[in-house]
């Protein structure tokens, strides 16, 4: 959410900011709603404060005076009640609009309506050239009984799977390789939950305009497609100290996205799932641009630095305005290769918020000054399960069907091939 007094100020640079998002909001409503806000504000304290000096009136006079002014007061409350209802029916649309009104997206972001204007930033590692015919993940880990597709669908419905054997092997390994890694760069892991309140949807910008991508309990919880919402929530509406700023977790959890509007994409195999697992990199640092860039780049390099252990070759894009979400101010997409279709596909989304997020969840600090400040937010994904095991499998697959085990895993797995058995036993 942005502050109501800088959109007052720099309305200009708020449409412009929604253009290039390109997002729909009327700005020029929102302040003449504000401005209405403001006046019925005013008008009520100026009713209270009758109402108060009436009431001091009504204690000292006595018979008909006393009768007079508590006629007075009777009018006054009526009118005071009119004056309550025009205000909560105002703040109602006030608010709403505020919830609706988008970060302003940073100069560096370029232009554009979709991904498919994102702009390539960089590349790392060589993209493998195999003297067989390529296989995708789907037949390699059906053949090797890692994963069971029709009985997942069976199960669990359309994007259903089941993990087996090696692949639950290569899914722990992949996790806690994660885990290692980002504790060693000075990340507080935690396990958060993914059954969430709708404030920290609310709080975190994905809801009210993501709502159809949200499973919803009977109960009015949410189950949350990423970490970043409970994390975010811990410290809600509470004030921390400057001295433990940059605080930066990195956070477990199932998660669970309806995938809205995308039943054509990805159809079979483990890249576009209903559930998944995933480690979350997430930051609360001080309200400065310098440090939110400073950190953008930062996690942005851990998650490029985990993908280099895993050996995928990958790219960096920076996405578009129209691809930017409605909080954040710039936003990278890692994508690793996918041999199988012959292009990258996305494994991290790395963004920042400045106080977008913190604003609305009410997150303070005491500056220098002893000044209240909403400290600025960054996300970051560490790593996404199964979507990058497929990235592994299709990469480090050989000619026989089997799949060489990615060095960086063999310790956690135990043997560096995965060619349908499990310690010597077939599976």
């Amino acid at each position: 959410m942005l502050d109501i007094h800088f959109i007052r100020e720099n309305a200009d640079v708020v449409k412009e900011g929604a253009r290039k998002k390109h997002i729909q909001i009327d700005i020029d409503r929102l302040l003449a709603v504000d401005e209405e806000r403001k006046q019925l504000r005013q008008l009520l304290d100026e009713k209270r404060a009758e109402q108060n000096r009436t009431s001091s009136l009504i204690a000292l006079a006595k018979g008909d005076e006393r009768t007079k002014y508590i006629e007075s007061m009777r009018y006054v409350k009526d009118s005071m009640q009119e004056v309550e209802e025009k205000h909560t029916k105002v703040m109602e649309e006030w608010q709403k609009l505020m919830l609706e009104v988008p970060n302003i997206p940073d100069m560096t972001v370029p232009e554009g309506e979709s991904d498919a204007e994102n702009q390539e930033v960089r590349t790392w590692g060589q993209i493998p050239s195999f003297d067989f015919p390529v296989k995708d993940h789907i037949d390699l880990m059906t053949s090797l009984d890692m994963a069971d597709f029709e009985r997942g669908a069976k199960v669990a419905g359309f994007r259903g799977y089941f993990l087996k054997n090696e692949g639950v092997l290569l899914a722990n390994a992949v996790s806690q390789l994660a885990l290692m890694h980002f504790v060693k760069k000075g990340f507080q892991p935690m396990i958060v939950p993914s059954l969430v309140r709708r404030e920290n949807f609310m709080g975190t910008g994905y809801l009210p305009q993501g709502e159809e991508d949200l499973y919803k309990t009977q109960d009015g919880e949410y189950l949350a497609g990423t970490g970043e919402v409970a994390t975010m929530g811990y410290y809600m509406d509470e004030t921390i100290e400057k001295a433990q700023l940059p605080m930066k977790f990195v956070s477990y959890s199932p998660c669970f996205r309806r995938e809205a509007g995308s039943h054509s994409k990805d159809t079979k195999g483990l890249i576009r799932v209903h559930e998944f697992f995933k480690w979350e990199q997430v930051v609360l640092c001080e309200a400065s641009h310098e440090e939110s860039v400073r950190l953008h780049e930062e996690l942005t390099q851990n998650a490029e630095e985990f993908l280099q252990l895993l050996g995928l070759p990958y790219h960096v894009v920076v996405n578009c305005g129209g691809d930017l979400g409605l909080g954040q101010v710039k936003k990278y997409d890692i994508e690793a290769w996918m041999p199988s279709q012959n292009m990258y596909r996305e494994t991290h989304s790395s963004s920042y918020f400045h106080d977008f997020q913190t604003r609305r969840l009410n997150i303070r600090y005491r500056d220098a000054d002893e000044k209240l400040r909403f400290p600025h937010s960054l996300n970051n994904t560490a790593i996404a399960m199964p979507r990058v095991l497929s990235m592994i499998v299709e990469n480090y697959q050989q000619a026989d069907g089997t799949i060489q085990v990615p060095a960086a895993l063999v310790p956690y797995v135990g043997k560096e091939t995965f060619d349908g058995k499990i310690l010597g036993h077939t599976a």
